[in-house]
């Protein structure tokens, strides 16, 4: 018998959160371990918030929003707050009961900056990647290192002389301005919009544009970052930040660091040696005055094994950009893309730690 095309809503229901999420979902061992985490951390948001007024969102639902932002690549958070109205996915993963009212998405930006006072994001990173160490996961010996270009939330129009009116002359954005074949440079200009943002290509084949750089260091047994970091574009940032990364590492024994034929330089090599790290850099022959690296390193087999996996250096920086949306920030300002670029790299050990302990079962 054919049934009716009707719906007759209850009165009252009984039905929980939890009996709509399939017990195998990949969300479940991302939402335990996210959880613990955050348990951690309990004491540094008891700092972020006075103990008197009106209560607010919660930091760790807040936190558990932006990471779903981050895995469903949800372009915004006033989409993230329209999905978390009606999808119970988002809602049992944040913490939302079914008849909880969802927070407006100015709520994000008046957050922000309490988080960004407190390193709360840094302090999150730390807490997975101490979870990770307590289940095995990581290498304290072998690492790799990388940077990669984040485009600007900013456009070339933008991008105008410091000492002179703006060139549309107050008419706005979509005025024409003609700075075709002027010469331009990060001296004598810099974005209205951003003006962190610096102008840099990435090789003298490719165009120049407003960006950031993104830095990881990965540990090379399973790929995961140990730690990441947004900076101004420059020519000398990556080596700069893979040194300050390489520093912060906890002990003091003897490690290597792989990387491409960027890092190939006298001052990175023996920085490198001089905090115990040796640079198993790709050679870089046709560079002035030739390669830092010599046989005293080329010869050892780990040399050849660590070039093998460096490469797997690109994959973290493929998940941002493809998942995670970091191929241009939505943010300005160097605080906010650097604490996109750890959420996201945060994200991207989540999901690789879901996989390798689930192998481990």
């Amino acid at each position: 018998m054919r049934g009716a095309d009707t719906m007759q809503e209850r009165l009252f229901t009984m039905a929980r959160l939890e009996d709509f999420v399939p017990a195998d979902h990949p969300l479940r061992p991302i939402q335990g371990m996210v959880n613990e985490s955050l348990k951690r951390l309990n004491s540094l948001f008891n700092e972020m918030y006075a103990d008197h007024g009106r209560a607010s969102i919660a930091p760790e639902k807040l936190i558990r929003a932006l990471l779903l932002q981050v895995l469903y690549s949800v372009r915004s958070e006033r989409l993230l707050v329209e999905q978390l109205h009606y999808n119970l996915l988002f809602r049992w993963f944040v913490g939302l009961a079914i008849d909880d009212a969802v927070w407006d998405h100015s709520s994000f930006s008046k957050n922000r900056d309490r988080l960004l006072d407190h390193a709360a994001i840094e302090a999150f990173f730390a807490e997975v990647m101490a979870l990770a160490e307590k289940e095995g996961l990581l290498s304290d010996e072998h690492f790799s290192v990388d940077g990669t270009l984040i485009k600007a939330w900013a456009s070339h129009k933008s991008f105008q002389p410091k000492d002179e009116p703006p060139a549309d002359g107050g008419a706005g954005r979509n005025a024409e301005a003609n700075w075709h074949s002027q010469p331009r440079s990060n001296d004598t200009h810099e974005s209205t919009t951003d003006p962190e943002a610096r102008l840099y290509r990435k090789s003298s084949r490719a165009e120049a544009i407003l960006c950031y750089q993104g830095h990881v260091l990965i540990e090379n047994r399973n790929g995961l970052v140990v730690n990441a970091r947004a900076s101004v574009a420059s020519g000398f940032a990556e080596r700069e930040n893979a040194l300050a990364m390489l520093a912060e590492l906890p002990g003091t024994k003897p490690r290597t660091v792989g990387a491409d034929k960027a890092y190939d330089t006298t001052d990175f090599a023996a920085a490198a040696r001089k905090i115990e790290v040796t640079p198993h850099v790709a050679q870089h022959h046709g560079g002035p005055g030739g390669s830092a690296i010599d046989g005293r390193t080329t010869r050892h087999p780990g040399y050849e094994a660590s070039q093998c996996i460096r490469k797997r250096v690109e994959e973290p920086f493929g998940w941002a950009k493809t998942v995670g949306r970091v191929r241009q920030t939505v943010f300005r300002g160097l605080e906010r893309v650097n604490m996109q670029f750890l959420l996201t790299m945060t994200a991207n050990n989540l999901v690789r730690m879901r996989g390798l302990l689930a192998g481990a079962t």
